[in-house]
Order: C-alpha cells, then structure tokens, then sequence
C-alpha cells in the first residue's frame, strides 16, 4: 500500500448485522475510506434509514451490487452476504485489483466435499481452493499473501483459539472433544424466524442443532490442519436470551501432566504477541459483557485432575470477532497495517 493512500472498501451486504457492523469499524478506520455499501432490499435507500444510529455519521446511501462498478472502486471487498451469493459473486471479482474477505461459509472449507456435505454444491471449486481461512491469530502469513479470505464462524472463533495451542502441541487427545457454545440472538442473522421472536426468546435457554450444525466440520478441518491427524469433536451450540456475546466451553481428556498453571502458561505464551487474545488470571473467569462491542477473546483454563480434563471458557463478541472485527483485522494483515487498526477502542466497563 502506498504510504499515506487510503484504503478504498466496500461492504457487499451492508444492511445485515455483520454487514452493518462492517460499516460501523470501517467508517472508524484511520486508514480506509468507506466508498460504497450494496443492499438488493434497500437499494438506493440512505444507509441511515436502515440503520438510524448512523444517521448524521455515515452518508453512503445503499446501491445494487455491481462487479464492474465495485471492482474499479474498491481495493477490499467485504462480501455479508448468506451462503452460496459469494460463491457467484467472487469470481467476477477475482480479474479487478481488489482483494475479497468473505464472511460466510463459501470459502472457509479447502475441501469440497465438506462444504457441500452440510451446504449446498460449491459452483467455485478453484478459487476455494486458493482461499485462506482467516482465523487470524493461526493464519497470519497465508493471509498477508492471499487474494481471498474466508472469514472464520463466530462459533469457530471462539472455539478454535483456545483449543489450537493444545492441540497442536499434542497435550490433549483428539478423540472425544466436546464443545458447548452459547450465542446470542444476533447470530442467527437479521432475517424473520419464529425461534427469534421476542416471546419466543426471552427468558429462555434453548440448545439446538446439536451434534448437527453446520460449523462442526469447519472446526474439525481446522483442528484436523493443527493436530496434523483427524479430529472429531461433538458440538452443542445453546441460543441465549441476549442480542449479541458467545460464551463457549470445552472439555478434552489430557494426553500429558499439567495443572491450570501450566496451562495457563501455555496459552500466555503461545499467544504473547495476539494484542485482541487476553488470558484470564487463574482465579477469573470470562463473562460475554466483558468483550462487547470488541474485537477481544478472553480465555481461561482449568485442568480437572480428578477427571484428567482439560477445561477452557472463551468469549467474544459474536458480531465483532466473530464476524466484522474479524475480517477488519485481515484486511490490516492482507494490507500490511497495524493489525489492530481501527479496533483498538477501549471496551466498555460495564
């Protein structure tokens, strides 16, 4: 990037959740220009009539997806868009200059077959192949290089990163992982749907799609790559009565000695230069309220002796790291800024 240019983006989707939350970190980026916002509902429609907490801030106003248009605009294209549009959309992107995050699942998987086991049949089989997941904090080189990022799943994010040092160092076992996750209703998109309905959601804790979701595989892949062998986990998402924040707890049976210290220390040093990863002090541990509206992970561990298991709890903010802030940190890494560019603000005390 030449030094002083601005970085010129697009938000392809800007009028969901994530989409409006792209909209909202890189109005804020000291070095990007905000050039364009696409909406098919909304299409010519100011971006604060959508949204009224942008209005007076954001002026963009919503147009209809153009490749042509897009591509000789912007050098990043977000694409916020539901399974299976990406997969159209980012071919016609790929001859422009521009480089392509995007947030759903249609470039997370290098294998096909596992993508289209729980999704739909990839009509981009190559340029999938040519996709870096963007799990940040594993991934960094590949991303500084790649033209197109698969931006990790919210329930992935908070899962992988406290499982990835573990895994990879050989301390627990790769057989009989169990993930239970807790998300807010913000995941499950801005779309009508009965489970979403105020009377339907409040005060209530319901699991669902258990041992069925569709992220199982994307996080059996990645915990596959790091353990250098197959990896299968059992995985029991929760929706909880909150409108954004993931909690999600792990249990792994111990390959070798540790207590919470070592394993502590173990995740101190395998993350000592990840500014967003915060490891929690052995007598805490991580609430959702903590990380809101922030790009942070906050982990903690506990070793069960009795059981010889290994605990960890993570949080996120599942519209920010999990989604948004995510694929604002891989632009900076793809565009060799500051990784915290623009998602550094303190987070809220209470």
């Amino acid at each position: 990037m030449t030094q002083g240019k601005k970085i010129a983006a697009a938000v392809v989707g800007a009028t969901g959740y994530a989409g409006a939350e792209l909209v909202r970190i890189l109005w804020d980026h000291p070095q990007v220009e905000l050039k364009a916002v696409t909406s098919r509902q909304y299409a010519g429609q100011a971006i604060a009539q959508v949204f009224p907490a942008f209005q007076g801030v954001v002026p963009l106003v919503c147009e209809e997806f153009n490749a042509q248009s897009i591509g000789e605009r912007a050098d990043v294209v977000f694409l916020a868009l539901p399974h299976k549009l990406p997969m159209a959309i980012a071919p016609q992107l790929e001859g422009t200059n521009t480089r392509i995050v995007d947030l759903s699942a249609d470039f997370r998987f290098n294998d096909q077959a596992a993508y289209e086991a729980v999704y739909q049949p990839h009509t981009s089989p190559e340029l999938m192949k040519k996709s870096v997941y963007g799990l940040c904090e594993l991934y960094r080189k590949e991303i500084a290089q790649a033209f197109i990022i698969g931006n990790p799943g919210c329930y992935p994010t908070c899962s992988l990163l406290p499982l990835a040092p573990f895994i990879q160092q050989g301390v627990i076992s790769t057989r009989g992982i169990v993930i239970d996750a807790k998300s807010g209703a913000s995941g499950a998109g801005r779309g009508l749907s009965l489970t979403t309905h105020y009377c339907e959601l409040t005060e209530g804790f319901s699991a669902y799609k258990v041992a069925a979701h569709r992220h199982c595989p994307e996080m059996e892949e990645i915990l596959s790559r790091e353990a250098g062998r197959d990896v299968k986990i059992t995985f029991a998402p929760h929706l909880v009565p909150m409108s954004r924040g993931m909690l999600a707890t792990s249990y792994s049976m111990l390959e070798k000695d540790l207590d919470t210290p070592a394993a502590l220390e173990i995740l101190r040093e395998f993350y000592k230069d990840a500014e967003f990863v915060k490891i929690c002090p052995d007598n805490a541990l991580p609430r959702t309220s903590h990380v809101r509206g922030t790009n942070y992970v906050h982990i903690a561990a506990r070793v069960d002796e009795h059981a010889n298991r290994l605990i960890l709890v993570s949080v996120i903010d599942n519209l920010v790291k999990g989604a948004a802030g995510q694929a604002v940190q891989n632009m900076n890494i793809m565009f060799g800024l500051a990784e915290g560019a623009g998602l550094n603000a303190a987070p809220y005390p209470v």
